[in-house]
């Protein structure tokens, strides 16, 4: 894949343009999460590719992962202020689809 951006939207949908990662996002919106309990909060997701989509986002510097040593381990994900950044674009997308949802 190459790096050249052929457009703003491109380079968003790069980012967050996957099936899952917006629900990710999306549900961090509420603030840290831990791992398991975020996992829950993504019907239909699994283990693989829940633990894909986080590797991704932390990556990307949109997700901010946190392990705390306690037995058993303790992994909390939050979002980073890029993550946050997002905060308006994920509303709208919910949003428009409640309202998308209610005409069908």
């Amino acid at each position: 894949m190459s790096l050249e951006i052929y457009c703003p939207l491109d380079y968003t949908m790069n980012l967050i343009g996957t099936k899952w990662k917006p629900i990710v996002l999306f549900h961090l919106l509420e603030g840290p999460l831990r791992s398991g309990i975020l996992q829950k909060k993504v019907p239909g997701i699994s283990n693989k590719m829940f633990t894909q989509t986080v590797r991704e986002l932390e990556k990307d510097g949109l997700v901010i992962r946190e392990v705390f040593p306690v037995v058993p381990p303790k992994v909390e994900y939050a979002l980073s202020e890029r993550g946050k950044s997002l905060k308006s674009i994920l509303l709208s997308l919910d949003s428009w689809g409640a309202n998308d949802a209610s005409n069908c």
